[in-house]
């Protein structure tokens, strides 16, 4: 299942709706292209909404700590929105839930940005 990123904006930040699975090779690819992009361009506040993805193995996770390094180093903020129990459970294991901003909703990923 390829993922899909639709990107939206709402003032002055970016929402990446991520659709499928984050793994190695093309997906991992096309988020990490995408984020340097938006932080390239000035869009510095992401908030990355994960409600629909299902999986995420060792290389989409170190894009999203790639990613996340990318944007906070530029500056920038990036937050993740609406991760599964499975994905949340990961980044339990791996205490990156402690390097993360990890918010319910996009509305309340929204609202800490502001």
């Amino acid at each position: 299942m390829a993922l899909t990123i639709a990107e939206e904006q709402r003032k002055d930040v970016t929402i990446l709706k991520l659709s499928g699975r984050l793994v190695l090779g093309d997906e991992s690819n096309d988020l990490r292209n995408t984020i340097k992009r938006l932080v390239d361009t000035g869009y510095k506040k992401i908030v990355v909404d994960l409600a629909d993805v299902p999986y995420i193995d060792s290389a989409g996770l170190g894009t999203l700590v790639s990613a996340f390094a990318s944007v906070s180093n530029a500056g920038g903020s990036m937050k993740l929105a609406n991760i599964s129990k499975k994905i949340h459970d990961i980044l339990n294991i791996t205490k990156l839930v402690t390097v993360f901003d990890v918010h319910d909703s996009v509305a309340s990923a929204l609202k800490a940005t502001a």
